[in-house]
């Protein structure tokens, strides 16, 4: 087993959609071990909440997603590129037994979210996976982002239609009725 400990984490309050490590855990790597330290932040898989019912954000890959989170973080002071961190979370994601297409789906994702220096870090040829993964892909989760990205819509117009009446008749029983976020419905 690649990954040595459990996940241990508590949410970062009040937004509650990045969550604190409060216990370390280390991947074991083809070389070298990495130690995912107590305090790390993570977002488990960052998923767009249109995508979140054909990619959840936590599942078998989890840890592979926070080990990421880690080496995104480290990446910015240099120990490690963005490009090789996408790397590892492929390869832990392999050893955690992720379907392949899935994999390379989680893959794509987080290297068109590094940015155009990451993908041509080790020329085109990244890019070409990056285009063979995207293109085949986008006809199949495209239909389906758009009518979840359409409930939605229809879902925080309801709440809103709704918060007013109710805040008018709870507000002299001393009752809080709290305010739909659109925010909130959209990116979470």
């Amino acid at each position: 087993m690649p990954f040595d400990g459990r996940v241990v984490v508590t949410p970062i309050l009040p937004e509650g959609k990045r969550w604190c490590v409060v216990e370390q855990f280390s991947y074991t790597g083809k070389t070298d071990t990495l130690v995912v330290p107590r305090g790390t932040i993570t977002d488990f898989a960052s998923v767009p909440r249109v995508f979140t019912c054909l990619l959840p954000r936590y599942g078998r890959w989890t840890q592979a997603a926070i080990l990421h989170d880690y080496l995104w973080s480290s990446a910015a002071s240099g120990t490690i590129s963005k490009f090789d961190a996408n790397g590892v979370f492929n390869r832990a994601l392999r050893e955690l037994g992720v379907p392949f297409l899935r994999r390379w789906i989680m893959w794509t994702a987080v290297q068109w979210a590094a940015g155009p220096r990451a993908w041509l870090q080790r020329g085109p040829k990244t890019v070409i996976k990056m285009l063979a993964v995207s293109l085949p892909t986008l006809p199949v989760v495209l239909p389906a982002a758009i009518v979840i990205f359409v409930a939605l819509i229809v879902g925080v117009t309801a709440e809103f239609i709704t918060y007013l009446p109710l805040r008018l008749i709870h507000r002299d029983k001393g009752k809080d009725v709290n305010a739909p976020e659109l925010s909130e419905t959209l990116s979470s």
